[in-house]
């Protein structure tokens, strides 16, 4: 067991917490790791309740939280009563002004995650009364911002610590094994929200040929850029951008998206419909590298941990 200020808040074994990954992060695989002693979360992403419904009710009796994108929530606002009905374990936003909810989602006595991309959303955030901050590094998959996971987390580590040191932090982006979840507490996180790991487990509501060809990936197949948001028709505000798998189908859309024709965004909608890796993205991240197969949830959480441990005591045997 690794104890850290985010197990003691959230009384849970494992400083671990699954990113609510939209479309992946299902009730089954929040619950899936909730019970193996981390922290699940639900993607609710752009906010379609009757699909919110039923994961909540899949994540059966579990203890799991709901993750929304912020700007999307805005044009839903009635979104945050259905999930805090479910009274979750927590409420995790990124992607904008955090401050419409934030009183909201505290009356109602739950803890409020907020995700960051830059020392400047880290203070916005805790001003919005955020009792943790995640922060995001580039390297991650989906959408977030220019920052380095391996820079970004200490800055924010220093912020909080001298200015709103009960505020507790996650390091995000990168990490998909102990040494990543060691280096986070390393640099001054209280825990890791895990992301791309999880999208490549047994529980994951992810097509068969994404998780196939995240298998056969390393890191450096991963782009960043606003193509695959104007394939689907998503109006993404500046600055973020999406970190996808590359393929040789969309591999020039990252350079110029003036390609992406109605017919090419039809036909790309249609590929994620129907789970085909050859013409649409899988949404993953650079740690896609390290993934090599297919585990649940709970033997992801459990490696992790384990393996985390055993950096942690090598790097104190190097201490003399």
């Amino acid at each position: 067991m690794i104890a850290t200020r985010l197990t003691e808040f959230f009384g849970i074994e494992h400083p671990i917490i699954s990113a609510p990954m939209a479309g992946a992060s299902g009730g089954a695989l929040a619950s899936a790791v909730t019970g193996a002693g981390g922290l699940g979360l639900i993607g609710g992403g752009y906010g379609d309740a009757d699909w919110i419904e039923a994961q909540f009710t899949a994540a059966g009796n579990a203890r799991v939280g709901c993750g929304m994108i912020t700007w999307r929530l805005a044009q839903n606002p009635e979104l945050l009563d259905q999930i805090l009905d479910h009274a979750p374990a927590s409420v995790f936003l990124s992607f904008g002004e955090l401050s419409d909810f934030a009183a909201k989602i505290r009356a109602a006595d739950v803890p409020l995650i907020a995700q960051v991309q830059t020392l400047e959303g880290a203070r916005q955030a805790v001003d919005a009364g955020a009792q943790i901050i995640a922060a995001q590094g580039s390297e991650a998959g989906g959408h977030g911002g220019a920052r380095a996971t391996f820079t970004l987390v200490p800055e924010v580590a220093d912020y909080l610590a001298n200015n709103a040191p009960k505020t507790l932090l996650l390091a995000a982006g990168g990490i998909a094994d102990g040494r990543g979840l060691a280096a986070s507490l390393a640099l001054g996180a209280d825990g890791a929200l895990v992301g791309s790991r999880f999208w490549a487990s047994k529980e994951a509501l992810v097509a068969p040929e994404f998780h196939a060809a995240a298998l056969a990936a390393t890191g450096d197949q991963t782009r960043r850029s606003n193509a695959p948001d104007i394939a689907r028709g998503l109006d993404w505000p500046a600055p973020f951008t999406i970190r996808v798998l590359g393929n040789a189908h969309t591999e020039s859309w990252h350079e110029n998206p003036t390609q992406i024709t109605d017919q090419a965004a039809l036909e790309y909608r249609e590929a994620i419909a129907n789970g085909d890796a050859r013409f649409a993205n899988a949404i993953v991240g650079e740690a896609v590298g390290l993934i090599h197969d297919l585990p649940s949830a709970g033997e992801i959480v459990s490696a992790i941990v384990q393996d985390a441990a055993q950096c942690i005591q090598q790097s104190a045997r190097c201490i003399k």
